[in-house]
Protein backbone atom coordinates (compact mmCIF):
# COMPACT_ATOMS: atom_id res chain seq x y z
CA UNK A 1 0.00 0.00 0.00
CA UNK A 2 1.41 3.38 -1.00
CA UNK A 3 0.60 6.84 0.06
CA UNK A 4 -0.18 7.43 -4.02
CA UNK A 5 -3.34 4.88 -4.04
CA UNK A 6 -4.76 7.47 -0.84
CA UNK A 7 -4.29 10.01 -2.90
CA UNK A 8 -5.78 8.90 -5.93
CA UNK A 9 -8.69 7.63 -4.23
CA UNK A 10 -8.94 10.93 -2.69
CA UNK A 11 -9.15 12.26 -6.19
CA UNK A 12 -11.88 9.35 -7.48
CA UNK A 13 -13.78 9.78 -4.62
CA UNK A 14 -14.49 13.61 -4.63
CA UNK A 15 -17.74 15.30 -4.59
CA UNK A 16 -19.21 11.37 -4.07
CA UNK A 17 -18.64 11.39 -0.32
CA UNK A 18 -18.97 14.42 2.41
CA UNK A 19 -15.57 16.25 3.12
CA UNK A 20 -16.73 15.97 6.79
CA UNK A 21 -15.79 18.76 9.63
CA UNK A 22 -12.91 18.53 11.67
CA UNK A 23 -13.42 20.94 14.99
CA UNK A 24 -11.83 21.40 18.24
CA UNK A 25 -13.80 20.17 21.30
CA UNK A 26 -12.85 22.67 23.98
CA UNK A 27 -14.88 20.58 26.47
CA UNK A 28 -13.54 17.32 25.71
CA UNK A 29 -10.33 19.22 25.51
CA UNK A 30 -10.98 20.35 29.48
CA UNK A 31 -12.03 16.93 30.48
CA UNK A 32 -8.64 14.61 29.16
CA UNK A 33 -5.97 16.80 29.19
CA UNK A 34 -5.50 17.22 26.03
CA UNK A 35 -6.08 19.06 22.79
CA UNK A 36 -9.20 16.96 21.13
CA UNK A 37 -10.25 17.05 17.23
CA UNK A 38 -13.37 15.27 16.21
CA UNK A 39 -13.51 14.21 12.87
CA UNK A 40 -17.39 13.73 12.32
CA UNK A 41 -17.58 10.61 9.60
CA UNK A 42 -20.53 10.19 11.18
CA UNK A 43 -22.08 12.97 8.91
CA UNK A 44 -22.05 11.08 5.71
CA UNK A 45 -24.78 10.00 4.36
CA UNK A 46 -25.07 6.31 5.33
CA UNK A 47 -23.68 7.52 8.37
CA UNK A 48 -20.23 6.06 8.55
CA UNK A 49 -16.81 6.03 6.94
CA UNK A 50 -17.66 3.00 4.69
CA UNK A 51 -18.60 4.88 2.00
CA UNK A 52 -15.03 5.61 1.44
CA UNK A 53 -13.70 2.76 0.93
CA UNK A 54 -17.08 0.91 -0.73
CA UNK A 55 -16.54 3.81 -3.45
CA UNK A 56 -13.27 3.07 -4.15
CA UNK A 57 -13.72 -0.68 -4.50
CA UNK A 58 -16.77 -0.08 -6.55
CA UNK A 59 -14.99 2.09 -9.30
CA UNK A 60 -12.73 -1.07 -10.19
CA UNK A 61 -15.87 -2.87 -10.59
CA UNK A 62 -15.70 -4.38 -14.34
CA UNK A 63 -18.31 -3.11 -16.61
CA UNK A 64 -21.67 -5.07 -16.78
CA UNK A 65 -20.31 -6.92 -13.40
CA UNK A 66 -22.45 -6.74 -10.34
CA UNK A 67 -21.32 -7.10 -6.82
CA UNK A 68 -21.67 -8.87 -3.87
CA UNK A 69 -20.93 -8.27 -0.31
CA UNK A 70 -21.26 -9.46 3.47
CA UNK A 71 -22.74 -7.32 6.41
CA UNK A 72 -24.15 -6.49 9.15
CA UNK A 73 -24.67 -2.84 8.94
CA UNK A 74 -22.09 -0.32 7.49
CA UNK A 75 -20.65 -2.06 4.79
CA UNK A 76 -23.24 -3.15 3.27
CA UNK A 77 -25.15 0.16 3.45
CA UNK A 78 -21.99 1.86 1.94
CA UNK A 79 -21.74 -0.48 -1.21
CA UNK A 80 -25.40 -0.29 -1.23
CA UNK A 81 -25.67 3.28 -1.67
CA UNK A 82 -22.42 3.84 -3.99
CA UNK A 83 -23.43 0.72 -6.04
CA UNK A 84 -26.48 2.39 -6.51
CA UNK A 85 -25.21 5.78 -7.80
CA UNK A 86 -22.96 4.29 -9.98
CA UNK A 87 -25.92 2.28 -11.46
CA UNK A 88 -24.11 -1.32 -10.07
CA UNK A 89 -26.19 -3.92 -9.30
CA UNK A 90 -25.25 -4.67 -5.58
CA UNK A 91 -26.18 -8.14 -3.13
CA UNK A 92 -25.44 -8.05 0.29
CA UNK A 93 -25.83 -10.69 2.50
CA UNK A 94 -26.21 -10.41 6.37
CA UNK A 95 -26.33 -12.73 9.31
CA UNK A 96 -30.31 -14.20 9.79
CA UNK A 97 -30.28 -12.21 12.96
CA UNK A 98 -29.85 -8.62 11.47
CA UNK A 99 -32.03 -5.87 13.10
CA UNK A 100 -34.77 -5.45 10.63
CA UNK A 101 -34.19 -1.96 10.18
CA UNK A 102 -30.65 -2.34 9.24
CA UNK A 103 -32.11 -5.21 6.59
CA UNK A 104 -34.29 -2.35 5.80
CA UNK A 105 -32.26 0.37 5.10
CA UNK A 106 -29.89 -1.65 2.89
CA UNK A 107 -33.02 -2.77 0.56
CA UNK A 108 -33.86 0.97 0.38
CA UNK A 109 -30.65 2.11 -0.89
CA UNK A 110 -31.04 -0.43 -3.63
CA UNK A 111 -29.24 -3.36 -2.91
CA UNK A 112 -30.90 -7.01 -3.12
CA UNK A 113 -30.42 -9.06 0.18
CA UNK A 114 -30.03 -12.25 1.04
CA UNK A 115 -30.38 -13.56 5.43
CA UNK A 116 -27.38 -16.21 5.24
CA UNK A 117 -25.78 -17.47 8.45
CA UNK A 118 -25.78 -17.08 12.26
CA UNK A 119 -22.64 -14.44 12.26
CA UNK A 120 -20.90 -11.97 9.70
CA UNK A 121 -18.47 -15.39 9.12
CA UNK A 122 -21.11 -17.72 7.92
CA UNK A 123 -22.32 -15.13 5.88
CA UNK A 124 -19.14 -14.80 4.37
CA UNK A 125 -19.19 -18.32 3.21
CA UNK A 126 -22.34 -17.77 1.46
CA UNK A 127 -21.09 -14.42 0.06
CA UNK A 128 -18.23 -16.25 -2.11
CA UNK A 129 -20.71 -19.22 -3.19
CA UNK A 130 -22.65 -16.25 -4.73
CA UNK A 131 -19.30 -14.65 -5.95
CA UNK A 132 -18.26 -17.70 -7.96
CA UNK A 133 -20.71 -17.06 -10.13
CA UNK A 134 -20.42 -14.86 -13.49
CA UNK A 135 -20.27 -11.78 -13.81
CA UNK A 136 -20.24 -11.08 -10.20
CA UNK A 137 -17.04 -9.35 -7.83
CA UNK A 138 -17.00 -9.53 -4.18
CA UNK A 139 -15.95 -7.15 -2.13
CA UNK A 140 -14.69 -7.08 1.20
CA UNK A 141 -15.36 -4.84 4.14
CA UNK A 142 -11.49 -4.67 5.23
CA UNK A 143 -8.91 -6.89 3.88
CA UNK A 144 -9.23 -5.05 0.22
CA UNK A 145 -6.19 -2.69 -0.76
CA UNK A 146 -8.77 -0.56 -2.63
CA UNK A 147 -10.85 -0.42 0.23
CA UNK A 148 -8.38 0.43 2.71
CA UNK A 149 -6.76 3.21 0.28
CA UNK A 150 -10.36 4.80 0.08
CA UNK A 151 -10.51 4.58 3.91
CA UNK A 152 -7.12 6.33 4.31
CA UNK A 153 -8.60 9.64 2.38
CA UNK A 154 -9.52 10.35 6.35
CA UNK A 155 -6.04 11.05 7.17
CA UNK A 156 -5.60 13.28 4.10
CA UNK A 157 -8.51 15.53 5.24
CA UNK A 158 -7.23 15.30 9.02
CA UNK A 159 -4.04 16.51 8.01
CA UNK A 160 -5.17 19.39 5.71
CA UNK A 161 -7.31 20.75 8.35
CA UNK A 162 -4.88 20.59 11.24
CA UNK A 163 -1.67 19.31 10.57
CA UNK A 164 -0.35 19.39 13.79
CA UNK A 165 -1.57 16.56 14.85
CA UNK A 166 0.65 14.45 17.31
CA UNK A 167 -1.83 11.54 16.74
CA UNK A 168 -4.87 10.08 14.85
CA UNK A 169 -6.73 7.41 17.08
CA UNK A 170 -9.96 5.29 15.61
CA UNK A 171 -11.34 1.98 16.04
CA UNK A 172 -10.52 -1.08 14.87
CA UNK A 173 -12.59 -4.13 13.59
CA UNK A 174 -10.48 -6.09 10.69
CA UNK A 175 -8.93 -2.86 10.66
CA UNK A 176 -8.98 -1.45 7.15
CA UNK A 177 -9.72 2.23 8.96
CA UNK A 178 -6.19 2.03 10.65
CA UNK A 179 -4.64 0.48 7.76
CA UNK A 180 -5.52 3.32 5.59
CA UNK A 181 -4.67 6.01 8.42
CA UNK A 182 -1.22 4.92 9.08
CA UNK A 183 0.14 4.71 5.67
CA UNK A 184 -1.57 8.30 4.96
CA UNK A 185 0.03 9.18 8.25
CA UNK A 186 3.55 7.88 7.29
CA UNK A 187 3.87 9.83 3.95
CA UNK A 188 3.10 13.02 6.25
CA UNK A 189 6.01 15.57 6.51
CA UNK A 190 5.16 15.74 10.74
CA UNK A 191 5.31 12.29 12.46
CA UNK A 192 1.79 11.55 13.23
CA UNK A 193 1.16 8.31 15.10
CA UNK A 194 -2.07 6.29 14.62
CA UNK A 195 -3.49 4.17 17.77
CA UNK A 196 -6.24 1.80 17.32
CA UNK A 197 -8.90 0.65 19.44
CA UNK A 198 -10.77 -2.36 20.18
CA UNK A 199 -13.55 -3.11 22.84
CA UNK A 200 -12.45 -5.69 25.60
CA UNK A 201 -14.68 -8.10 24.04
CA UNK A 202 -13.11 -8.51 20.74
CA UNK A 203 -9.96 -7.46 21.26
CA UNK A 204 -8.64 -10.24 18.10
CA UNK A 205 -5.76 -7.46 15.78
CA UNK A 206 -4.24 -6.74 19.68
CA UNK A 207 -4.08 -10.26 19.97
CA UNK A 208 -2.92 -10.61 16.17
CA UNK A 209 0.13 -8.06 16.57
CA UNK A 210 0.70 -9.35 19.56
CA UNK A 211 1.60 -13.04 18.80
CA UNK A 212 -1.24 -14.60 21.21
CA UNK A 213 -3.98 -17.01 21.17
CA UNK A 214 -7.01 -14.95 19.93
CA UNK A 215 -9.32 -13.69 23.08
CA UNK A 216 -12.33 -12.31 21.32
CA UNK A 217 -15.69 -13.86 23.40
CA UNK A 218 -18.49 -14.46 21.30
CA UNK A 219 -21.52 -12.29 22.40
CA UNK A 220 -22.86 -8.80 22.43
CA UNK A 221 -21.00 -5.70 22.88
CA UNK A 222 -22.24 -1.98 22.33
CA UNK A 223 -19.32 -1.67 19.76
CA UNK A 224 -20.92 -4.33 17.18
CA UNK A 225 -19.37 -2.84 14.29
CA UNK A 226 -15.56 -3.85 15.81
CA UNK A 227 -16.98 -7.34 16.94
CA UNK A 228 -15.07 -8.38 15.00
CA UNK A 229 -13.10 -12.04 15.61
CA UNK A 230 -10.41 -12.65 12.33
CA UNK A 231 -9.19 -9.51 11.34
CA UNK A 232 -7.84 -8.98 7.85
CA UNK A 233 -4.22 -10.42 6.56
CA UNK A 234 -3.33 -7.70 4.68
CA UNK A 235 -4.88 -5.28 7.38
CA UNK A 236 -2.51 -6.74 9.69
CA UNK A 237 0.51 -6.78 7.68
CA UNK A 238 0.11 -2.95 7.06
CA UNK A 239 -0.45 -2.20 11.24
CA UNK A 240 2.50 -4.36 11.81
CA UNK A 241 4.66 -2.34 9.12
CA UNK A 242 3.72 0.88 10.30
CA UNK A 243 4.28 -0.08 14.01
CA UNK A 244 0.10 0.67 15.39
CA UNK A 245 -0.59 0.83 18.52
CA UNK A 246 -3.83 -1.02 19.49
CA UNK A 247 -5.51 -0.03 23.33
CA UNK A 248 -8.31 -2.12 24.47
CA UNK A 249 -10.85 -0.44 26.22
CA UNK A 250 -13.99 -1.58 28.38
CA UNK A 251 -17.52 -1.70 27.38
CA UNK A 252 -18.30 1.08 30.50
CA UNK A 253 -15.88 3.62 28.88
CA UNK A 254 -17.78 3.02 25.31
CA UNK A 255 -21.10 3.54 26.92
CA UNK A 256 -19.24 6.71 28.74
CA UNK A 257 -18.30 8.41 25.37
CA UNK A 258 -21.59 7.83 23.67
CA UNK A 259 -23.25 9.98 26.29
CA UNK A 260 -20.56 12.06 26.82
CA UNK A 261 -20.57 13.03 22.78
CA UNK A 262 -24.36 13.27 22.40
CA UNK A 263 -24.52 16.03 25.79
CA UNK A 264 -21.30 17.65 25.07
CA UNK A 265 -21.06 17.73 21.52
CA UNK A 266 -24.73 17.09 20.56
CA UNK A 267 -23.75 14.33 18.18
CA UNK A 268 -25.38 10.46 18.10
CA UNK A 269 -22.41 7.99 17.26
CA UNK A 270 -22.95 4.00 17.60
CA UNK A 271 -20.37 2.23 19.91
CA UNK A 272 -17.33 2.00 17.50
CA UNK A 273 -17.54 5.56 17.23
CA UNK A 274 -17.15 5.91 20.33
CA UNK A 275 -14.43 4.33 20.88
CA UNK A 276 -11.30 6.51 20.09
CA UNK A 277 -12.78 8.67 22.81
CA UNK A 278 -13.58 5.77 25.19
CA UNK A 279 -9.29 4.78 25.20
CA UNK A 280 -8.56 8.68 26.24
CA UNK A 281 -10.83 7.82 29.02
CA UNK A 282 -9.14 4.53 29.68
CA UNK A 283 -5.55 5.85 29.07
CA UNK A 284 -5.29 9.29 29.96
CA UNK A 285 -1.82 9.01 30.00
CA UNK A 286 -1.15 7.86 26.59
CA UNK A 287 -2.51 11.61 25.53
CA UNK A 288 -1.59 13.82 27.86
CA UNK A 289 -0.86 17.48 26.50
CA UNK A 290 -1.07 16.22 22.77
CA UNK A 291 -3.04 17.13 20.03
CA UNK A 292 -5.11 14.20 19.10
CA UNK A 293 -7.61 13.52 16.35
CA UNK A 294 -10.49 11.49 17.14
CA UNK A 295 -12.49 9.87 14.34
CA UNK A 296 -16.26 9.26 15.20
CA UNK A 297 -16.25 6.67 12.43
CA UNK A 298 -20.18 6.30 12.97
CA UNK A 299 -23.35 7.07 13.91
CA UNK A 300 -25.68 3.82 13.27
CA UNK A 301 -26.93 2.87 16.74
CA UNK A 302 -29.92 1.39 17.58
CA UNK A 303 -32.30 4.07 19.15
CA UNK A 304 -33.23 1.54 21.94
CA UNK A 305 -29.35 0.90 22.60
CA UNK A 306 -28.93 4.56 22.59
CA UNK A 307 -31.73 5.05 25.56
CA UNK A 308 -30.25 2.18 27.51
CA UNK A 309 -26.62 3.62 27.50
CA UNK A 310 -27.77 7.18 28.03
CA UNK A 311 -29.59 6.40 31.43
CA UNK A 312 -27.01 4.20 32.38
CA UNK A 313 -25.09 7.05 31.95
CA UNK A 314 -26.80 9.43 34.11
CA UNK A 315 -27.11 6.96 36.57
CA UNK A 316 -23.46 6.38 36.53
CA UNK A 317 -22.82 9.97 36.91
CA UNK A 318 -25.86 10.24 39.53
CA UNK A 319 -27.70 12.10 38.10
CA UNK A 320 -30.50 9.37 37.99
CA UNK A 321 -31.44 7.48 41.34
CA UNK A 322 -33.42 5.17 42.78
CA UNK A 323 -34.91 5.35 46.05
CA UNK A 324 -37.20 3.14 48.31
CA UNK A 325 -39.16 4.69 51.01
CA UNK A 326 -41.17 2.19 53.54
CA UNK A 327 -43.29 4.52 55.23
CA UNK A 328 -47.38 4.64 57.10
CA UNK A 329 -50.19 3.89 55.03
CA UNK A 330 -51.73 6.49 55.93
CA UNK A 331 -52.98 9.58 53.71
CA UNK A 332 -50.84 12.54 53.31
CA UNK A 333 -47.60 10.98 53.33
CA UNK A 334 -47.11 10.17 49.53
CA UNK A 335 -47.24 14.00 49.74
CA UNK A 336 -45.06 14.38 52.43
CA UNK A 337 -42.01 12.83 50.23
CA UNK A 338 -42.97 14.77 47.35
CA UNK A 339 -42.31 17.67 49.22
CA UNK A 340 -39.26 17.07 51.13
CA UNK A 341 -37.81 15.87 47.77
CA UNK A 342 -39.25 18.92 46.25
CA UNK A 343 -37.61 21.02 49.02
CA UNK A 344 -34.41 19.43 48.23
CA UNK A 345 -33.78 20.86 44.91
CA UNK A 346 -34.27 16.71 43.32
CA UNK A 347 -37.36 16.03 41.12
CA UNK A 348 -39.41 12.78 40.89
CA UNK A 349 -39.73 11.00 37.70
CA UNK A 350 -41.44 7.91 38.94
CA UNK A 351 -43.20 6.45 41.47
CA UNK A 352 -44.24 2.66 42.14
CA UNK A 353 -45.78 1.76 45.27
CA UNK A 354 -46.16 -1.43 47.16
CA UNK A 355 -48.66 -2.07 49.73
CA UNK A 356 -47.92 -6.03 49.81
CA UNK A 357 -43.75 -5.86 49.74
CA UNK A 358 -43.46 -4.03 53.11
CA UNK A 359 -42.57 -5.07 56.54
CA UNK A 360 -45.76 -4.63 57.99
CA UNK A 361 -49.91 -4.40 57.15
CA UNK A 362 -50.00 -0.78 57.72
CA UNK A 363 -46.74 0.35 55.91
CA UNK A 364 -46.25 0.74 52.48
CA UNK A 365 -42.77 0.82 50.01
CA UNK A 366 -42.11 3.33 47.35
CA UNK A 367 -40.13 2.95 44.67
CA UNK A 368 -38.79 6.79 43.46
CA UNK A 369 -36.47 6.72 40.30
CA UNK A 370 -35.52 10.64 40.94
CA UNK A 371 -33.26 13.08 38.87
CA UNK A 372 -30.63 15.37 41.06
CA UNK A 373 -27.13 17.18 40.32
CA UNK A 374 -24.84 14.61 41.45
CA UNK A 375 -24.33 11.46 43.74
CA UNK A 376 -23.51 14.30 46.05
CA UNK A 377 -26.78 15.85 45.91
CA UNK A 378 -28.47 11.91 46.07
CA UNK A 379 -26.90 11.50 49.78
CA UNK A 380 -28.69 15.00 51.09
CA UNK A 381 -31.95 14.32 49.46
CA UNK A 382 -31.27 10.59 51.36
CA UNK A 383 -30.52 12.69 54.38
CA UNK A 384 -33.67 14.71 54.25
CA UNK A 385 -36.32 11.82 54.12
CA UNK A 386 -34.27 9.99 56.86
CA UNK A 387 -34.19 13.09 58.88
CA UNK A 388 -37.82 13.65 58.62
CA UNK A 389 -38.25 9.78 60.11
CA UNK A 390 -38.47 7.88 56.99
CA UNK A 391 -37.43 4.87 56.39
CA UNK A 392 -34.95 5.42 53.23
CA UNK A 393 -32.16 3.83 51.10
CA UNK A 394 -30.64 4.39 47.93
CA UNK A 395 -31.24 1.02 45.76
CA UNK A 396 -28.35 -0.04 42.91
CA UNK A 397 -29.35 -0.18 38.95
Amino acid sequence: MRIEDITQAAERIRGAVTYTPLNLSLTLSEITGARVYLKFENLQYTGSFKGRGARNRLLNVEHGHGVIAMSAGNHAQGVAHHGSMLGIETTIVMPENTPFVKVARTHDLGATVELAGADVMESAGRALELAEAPLLEFIHPFDDPAVIAGQGTIALEMLEQEPELDIIVAAVGGGGLASGLAVACAAHDKPTKVIGVQTERYPSMADRLEARPSSALAGSTVADGIAVTEPGELTSAILAEHDVEILVVSETAIEESIALLLEIEKTVVEGAGAAALAAMIDYPDVFADKRVGLVLCGGNIDPRTLAVVTLRGLANQGRLNRIRVELDDTPGRLALVSTLIADAAANVVQVDHDGLGSTGARSTILDLRIDTLDHEHAHRVLGVLREAGLRADLLPW
